[in-house]
């Protein structure tokens, strides 16, 4: 294995220390920046050792940093549905342009390789099939049906509930939120960035992210965190829906491996792979396994839900197995388990991140 000098921005966060650590046990020299917005990190926040208080966004310093560096990271992004319409020019601003600004200066210095940190938000509602097993394109679910506590995309011509299927990298980006529809920009623009330029850029999608330091429960936190955040307040984490919808809950330090996997690769232009743990699970059986992890009171399903939220979506992790030979090591209801007792970030939200 080479070790190389990798640029790693967004190094303060959640996913970006643990990938900063992996990069380091790998042998790797890593210049690590982070923007430190008070939404993610709390109004004082210290500057953690060895990173770099720097935004993407300022071309000037990002270019600089650039000279010498093989590889960049790019893990920085405001993340999160948001709070409402008005958080839209904050994340054009922060991952749209900031993105576009960290490929131009990339050009400029004749950096040609980055692994960038996209999402399975990009699949919109993911995929379903008939009875029959015929792939359909689910209708919206209507405010009626959700009301009456009908929560499953139904078939347009039949009216029976339609099946999950898993998702692969072939499928059609429909984003349904803002910072959805920054991460599709995200790989749009690489992806033009690649041809324009030669260079490779390995996006991954990451599906359900948790594990130790993730951020406690604010407007932008991952639904694990805030079922921890309730169950350290004595509270039962309270479910929307049913319970039945599917996601894939992948470990952080999963995420972490597989940066190093596509780094290690190398592959040329442009590709894109879902990072997961390929093993689906209900979003009430996380909340079920971390109240009696930690001997909580059990989980309220509250029957309500988000006109937004996606039903069902799985991910297909045979891509990056077969490409990247990257496999998640650890098991939802064993991290999960263990994430019952992982220490959070105390760092509190100072409201939403600013353009």
């Amino acid at each position: 294995m080479t070790s190389r000098r990798v640029l790693l921005t967004g190094a303060a966060g959640f996913i970006g220390s643990h990938v900063s650590t992996a990069l380091q046990d790998a042998g790797h020299e890593v210049v690590a920046v982070d923007a430190l917005l008070p939404s993610a990190h709390g109004a004082d926040a210290d500057i953690p050792d060895g990173v770099r208080h720097i935004d993407v966004r300022d071309h000037e310093a990002i270019t600089r940093l650039l000279n010498g560096i093989d590889v960049v990271c790019h893990q920085a992004a405001v993340v999160g549905a948001g709070v409402d319409a008005s958080d839209a020019p904050t994340y054009a601003s922060h991952n749209d342009f900031g993105t576009a600004v960290l490929l131009a200066a990339m050009y400029e210095t004749r950096c040609t390789r980055m692994v960038l940190a996209s999402s399975m938000v990009v699949y919109g509602v993911g995929r379903y099939r008939n009875r029959r097993g015929e792939d359909v394109e689910p209708a919206p679910r209507r405010r009626t049906d959700l009301d009456a506590g009908v929560f499953d995309h139904v078939d347009p011509d039949t009216g029976e509930p339609l099946e999950w299927a898993l998702v692969d990298e072939d499928a059609p980006l429909r984003p349904r939120s803002f910072y959805a529809a920054g991460k599709v920009a995200q790989e749009n623009y690489a992806l033009a960035w690649s041809l324009a330029t030669g260079g490779s850029v390995t996006a991954l999608r990451y599906h359900n992210v948790y594990g130790d330091g993730m951020p406690r429960d604010t407007p932008y936190s991952g639904v694990a965190a805030m079922f921890r955040s309730s169950l350290d307040a004595g509270e039962p984490p309270r479910v929307f829906e049913d319970g039945r919808q599917t996601r894939d809950f992948v470990h952080v330090r999963d995420v972490a491996a597989a940066n190093i996997a596509a780094l290690d690769a190398e592959l040329p232009e442009f590709a894109a792979f879902n990072v997961c743990s390929g093993q689906p699970i209900t979003v009430g059986e996380v909340a079920t396994t971390l109240a009696r992890s930690c001997g909580g009171p059990e989980p309220v399903v509250t029957g309500k839900y988000r006109p937004g939220d996606v039903r069902h979506i799985v991910a297909d992790p045979r891509g990056a197995e077969r490409v990247l030979g990257f496999r998640a090591r650890i098991r939802p209801h064993d991290g999960l388990t263990a994430f019952a007792h992982a220490p959070l970030r105390n760092a509190r939200s100072a409201g939403s991140p600013h353009v």
